[in-house]
């Protein structure tokens, strides 16, 4: 049975093909053209591409390969190992050292190196070494091709007269004369075939009406009447269409808003910090030793210009500072028990976390209460790999109020989540420098558990200097991470690698 819809879906220029192609079955493009009357061959190419697509004709192609010679000397030339082999003969008695050779001048340095090879591979001569000179011996075989040409110089008598195809001549002598440097010039020629499937066939042999037809109605068609007389073309809602992409945000831009949105819209106040920072701000505020690792230069970008920041600004909290490492100031702990050095306080660095930022909020803003968050830039010294950046973005968050504690703490990272469209999240115990208690959070994610961030409750050692007396919650998370898991990504530097594929794919948080 003739598929009707099919045929409704045919083109004018189809038609034509397939009524030309039931008459001459399998034909060249160009005898195709000739029984349609196109004007272009490009017209029965494109029906043919359609038709093809339909599975109606097959369309065979052979590429023939054609050789010329290229217009240089060297192609025009007798081949530099015959001229040697001439040379050895005629001059030396069949035996030469490489200095006569170029005082001789028939062959220019280039040319006997190339000469040399070509003796060697063709068995026309034999290179000694006698002494400090190298010297050159033609071979019976080679004097026995002074009197007849090679396969490859017969086929260079061909090219000098025109063309030759890669079926004319032997392919091992062809691929000898490739190797030879800007010698030959290949090009492909394409015949093609067109012939009716099965399918093809059936439809070819049904009454196809050949009627003269538009893909839209004009202005000119409507006012001239014509449009009565012709037929429009059906459109095929089915067929295949590329996705339109437009301009659009990059994803990591996206969840940034996303989250600053939710944030703001949970009460919370924006802060901004500066990638420079002391370490004293960085990391002693935050009651970091001086001897911890995470200070070390293998941890930590310390810069050349700055190389240190004056605290003399600063100078009463550097002092309560000192105070809170060396012995616990008034904070009812002991401190770390050392001798702290102003001096390194003052190296200045790449900030190692956002936390700086919130800090500093607090010791500009003791008064209670306050709701504040921070998205910003950090940077480690650490190898690059599937999970790591030595510059990445962190989120932060702190609350302060008369009665926080931690189950507020829970409960805002909660609502936090949930407002980010993760529901299922739990709560293990942790452990982090300045924040005790602390906690872990993992999210449910693609059927596992996975941990996405740390909180906990300032210690005393870092509010009480600052001024505050009541409890401070904090809590953060790599940006990256979260945005790896939102977009299924098992290396985090695929995220700024700017693939157009992905970004033109990737989930729109």
């Amino acid at each position: 049975m003739v598929d009707s819809e099919l045929i409704e879906q045919l083109s004018l220029s189809e038609k034509k093909v397939l009524k030309a192609l039931g008459r001459l079955r399998k034909a060249a493009p160009e005898a195709v053209q000739e029984e349609c009357g196109f004007s272009r061959l490009v017209e029965v190419m494109n029906a043919a591409s359609w038709l093809q697509a339909k599975g109606l004709v097959s369309i065979e192609e052979e590429i023939t390969k054609t050789y010329s010679l290229r217009r240089g000397e060297a192609a025009l030339k007798p081949l530099p190992e015959r001229t040697m082999v001439s040379m050895l003969v005629d001059n030396f008695g069949g035996k030469g050292s490489l200095a006569e050779l170029k005082r001789d001048g028939r062959l220019k340095n280039e040319e006997i190196q190339i000469a040399l090879g070509w003796l060697r591979r063709k068995g026309w001569g034999d290179i000694s070494k006698e002494g400090d000179e190298t010297f050159v011996t033609v071979t019976d075989e080679g004097r026995q091709a002074l009197s007849m040409k090679g396969d490859d110089e017969l086929i260079i008598e061909r090219l000098k007269k025109g063309e030759v195809t890669e079926k004319d001549a032997s392919a091992q002598v062809l691929e000898m004369l490739k190797q030879r440097k800007d010698f030959l010039n290949e090009r492909h020629a394409v015949s093609r075939k067109i012939e009716l499937t099965p399918k093809g066939a059936e439809i070819a042999s049904a009454d196809l009406e050949i009627q003269e037809e538009v893909a839209q109605l004009t202005p000119e068609l409507i006012q001239s009447g014509k449009w009565r007389e012709i037929g429009v073309r059906k459109y095929d809602v089915k067929a295949f269409a590329p996705a339109a992409v437009g301009g659009r945000r990059h994803p990591m831009t996206l969840l940034i808003n996303k989250i600053r949105n939710v944030f703001l819209t949970m009460g919370f106040t924006e802060i901004k910090g500066h990638y420079v920072e002391s370490a004293f701000w960085n990391m002693d505020v935050l009651f970091t030793a001086q001897d911890h690792p995470a200070r070390d230069t293998q941890d930590t970008f310390y810069l050349d210009r700055p190389e240190r920041i004056d605290l003399s600004g600063d100078k009463d909290l550097v002092d309560i500072v000192k105070q809170v490492h060396e012995n616990g100031w008034s904070t009812g702990s002991q401190g770390w028990r050392y001798d702290w050095r102003i001096d390194e306080a003052e190296r200045a660095l790449l900030r190692t976390h956002t936390t700086v930022n919130t800090a500093r909020y607090i010791a500009q803003n003791p008064q209670l209460p306050f709701k504040v968050f921070t998205i910003g830039r950090i940077f480690r010294s650490e190898a690059m790999d599937s999970t790591h950046l030595p510059e990445f973005m962190q989120i932060e968050g702190i609350v302060c109020e008369e009665g926080a504690n931690f189950d507020m703490l829970c409960a805002l990272l909660k609502e936090f989540y949930k407002r980010m469209g993760i529901p299922k999240i739990r709560i293990r115990p942790g452990y982090f420098p300045y924040t005790e208690p602390s906690l872990e959070l993992e999210i449910f994610w693609n059927g596992q558990w996975m941990e996405l961030g740390g909180a906990g409750v300032f210690r005393p050692e870092v509010t009480k200097p600052l001024g505050v007396e009541e409890p401070v919650l904090a809590w953060g998370l790599g940006l990256e991470r979260l945005g790896m898991l939102m977009w299924d990504l098992d290396d985090i530097r695929e995220i700024y690698v700017s693939d157009i594929d992905w970004l033109k794919k990737a989930p729109q948080i």
